[in-house]
């Protein structure tokens, strides 16, 4: 069987790293309920959710597995093209015991398994973590009409060229926030978040 609770709680292979589950950085866009993590590899995994296309949302040590006196708590739950999957983020030299994943299955979910060295530390994550530095922010409804009607007669422009549409909130926060709920799109695995860096509508 399986129960869901919001606690945090560690098990035998990740334990929690921070005495509160938080790390840098603290904005989330997507994540359902409190965004608590066990270590900043999970929180990075984190970071990559909310930049996942993929997505609709996920959260984080709130699914736990129970089989006869074993308890099993997941990093994440993921909604992901509409399948739920209960993901774990593990050292490189441990591993899950068997009957985790068959619980997993039970439980009407997919499992995967990621490994710390499978967490990758590439630009994608760090323009993920610049962005999220903006996740509290909301694009006021003027701001965002200017970007839209900008990019449907250009169809696209570059991030600088962006900046001057932005007059009721700091362009860098008002472009963070069309680009992490969805509104627009930018490159951001070839190469840092830059002037250059050409924005599009974002393409469902």
């Amino acid at each position: 069987m399986y129960s869901q609770k919001n606690i945090l709680i560690g098990h035998a292979t990740n334990s929690v790293d921070s005495t509160d589950g938080y790390f840098p950085p603290r904005g989330t866009v997507r994540c359902s309920g409190i965004a608590r993590f066990r270590n900043q590899l999970a929180r990075d995994y984190g970071c990559l959710l909310d930049l996942d296309a993929d997505v609709s949302s996920w959260s984080c040590l709130d699914i736990e597995l129970v089989q006869s006196e074993r308890t099993h708590l997941p990093d994440f739950s993921v909604v992901r093209n509409g399948i739920q999957s209960l993901v774990d983020i593990i050292p490189d030299e441990t591993g899950l015991p068997a009957w985790v994943s068959h619980a997993v299955v039970a439980a009407g979910y997919n499992h995967q398994v990621v490994k710390f060295r499978d967490v990758p530390q590439n630009l994608r994550l760090q323009n993920a973590r610049d962005l999220l530095r903006y996740a509290r922010w909301v694009c006021p409804l003027g701001d965002r009409i200017r970007i839209v009607a900008a990019l449907d007669e250009h169809g696209s422009l570059s991030l600088s060229d962006c900046l001057s549409a932005f007059r009721e909130i700091p362009p860098i926060a008002g472009l963070s926030s069309l680009i992490l709920h969805r509104h627009i799109q930018i490159e951001i695995d070839d190469a840092l978040i830059g002037p250059d860096t050409m924005v599009r509508h974002f393409e469902r």
